[in-house]
């Protein structure tokens, strides 16, 4: 598993039956910074990931990724790679909060 910051949505009017319905978010993984280990800094890279949780642009989740995305009752006969499986509050860090979800960034 690992955090990401949702960046955006994505629709594909076409698509296998088993995944009608689903929104699909774009992610942008995160990690802790080596140098200070302070704060979360972005990968630069970018995954699609289906949610089911309702998350929100700007949202930090929790992805679980490859087989482990197909594990959940409603995910268990699409061809998914990635999935929404929590909505972050802290991130802490030996002593140091390192992300605090203050408020709903959708508002």
């Amino acid at each position: 598993m690992f955090v990401a910051r949702v960046t955006g949505s994505l629709v594909s009017t076409q698509k296998l039956p088993s995944m009608v319905g689903y929104k699909l978010l774009l992610v942008e993984p995160y990690r802790l910074e080596s140098e200070h280990r302070q704060s979360l800094v972005t990968t630069g890279r970018t995954f699609v990931a289906v949610d089911l949780l309702g998350a929100g642009e700007g949202d930090l989740v929790l992805i679980a990724q490859g087989s482990s995305a197909r594990l959940t009752p409603e995910t268990r006969s699409m061809p998914i790679d990635s999935l929404i499986v929590g909505l972050v509050d802290h991130v802490h860090v030996a002593d140091r909060c390192v992300f605090e979800r203050t408020e709903d960034p959708r508002r």
